[in-house]
């Protein structure tokens, strides 16, 4: 379902490569909750594992992944991928709430709170950071990088992950519900709600590949111009789809009395909007030589996927 787009082809290398990489970050997610959820409560564990576990496009891990081989990197940083997943894990846990989004439905089935009560998925999902953390930390040095490097890692999942990122972006959010907020002001909430963890995912993976201070700069562009784009077309898919089609309830921006892109720029200003920054994106790598397939084919699909 979210990974249609995506999907794996003996013609398409570059999709193949998309294959490999999802199961590989799925493996190194089954393997975490296997090993790293002893003396996490039972309930609390399961809650955990349903998040993590659930089917999902996995494109921060992949987007990490193309930007670490695009700066040099070639071991396999599979394991620093999933811990960004993890965050991003958390993060839907935490929307969903009833207290936040209020939502029913997420990558195609029962939210988490509804499957497993909202004070253990509240829980769980304060649980994951940690755990986030300590994954990133511990495939940091898998990788053999330096304390730093590891240091560095750890600060960025964190910094996108908390009030200057996602759970700022996701207060100002709920506090601009029932407003009409300017592009200016929009364009500030989504870049900390959705576009701070995916600017992170390729700025991990510069990291990670000890990219120079010039390739971390285009990768910092890359990203936060890519993560305003997925964003534009969230909000999209939103307004043209359906719930089957998102694996999510359709509809509920406007349930909710949200600002959108579609709102403030029509549908067809919102998609140049996207298609814009995409083009910002790639230009951003094209010109330091770290423009890879993997990382175009992922910045359009942000404005083309379907869910």
């Amino acid at each position: 379902m979210e990974r249609s787009s995506l999907a794996t082809s003996t013609a398409d290398p570059v999709a193949d490569r998309f294959a490999a990489d999802r199961d590989a970050v799925d493996a190194a997610l089954r393997v975490l909750c296997a090993r790293d959820l002893d003396g996490v409560p039972n309930d609390v564990a399961a809650a955990i594992t349903y998040s993590m576990l659930g089917e999902g496009k996995r494109l921060r891990a992949l987007l990490l992944l193309a930007a670490y081989r695009s700066s040099g990197g070639a071991a396999d940083a599979s394991a620093l991928a999933a811990a960004v997943e993890i965050v991003h894990a958390y993060s839907l846990v935490h929307d969903d709430l009833p207290c936040m989004d209020d939502d029913d439905v997420r990558r195609g089935r029962p939210t988490t709170h509804k499957v497993h009560g909202a004070v253990v998925a509240a829980t769980a999902g304060i649980a994951m950071v940690p755990l986030a953390a300590r994954a990133a930390c511990d495939a940091a040095a898998a990788l053999g990088l330096p304390l730093d490097a590891r240091g560095a890692i750890v600060r960025e999942l964190m910094r996108a992950s908390g009030a200057g990122g996602m759970v700022g972006g996701q207060l100002l959010d709920l506090a601009g519900e029932g407003h009409t907020l300017s592009l200016a002001d929009l364009e500030r909430v989504h870049g900390a709600k959705t576009g701070a963890l995916i600017a992170a995912s390729v700025r991990i993976g510069g990291i990670a590949a000890r990219a120079t201070p010039a390739q971390s700069e285009a990768l910092d562009r890359y990203g936060a111009a890519v993560g305003l784009a997925f964003q534009i077309a969230d909000d999209v898919l939103d307004v043209t789809s359906t719930t089957a089609q998102l694996g999510k309830t359709a509809g509920r921006d406007a349930a909710l009395g949200k600002s959108t892109y579609p709102a403030l720029l029509g549908i067809p200003g919102a998609v140049d909007r996207a298609d814009a920054l995409t083009r910002q994106a790639c230009d951003a790598l094209r010109e330091h030589d770290l423009l890879t397939p993997s990382l175009e084919r992922l910045a359009r699909f942000v404005v083309l996927r379907t869910s």
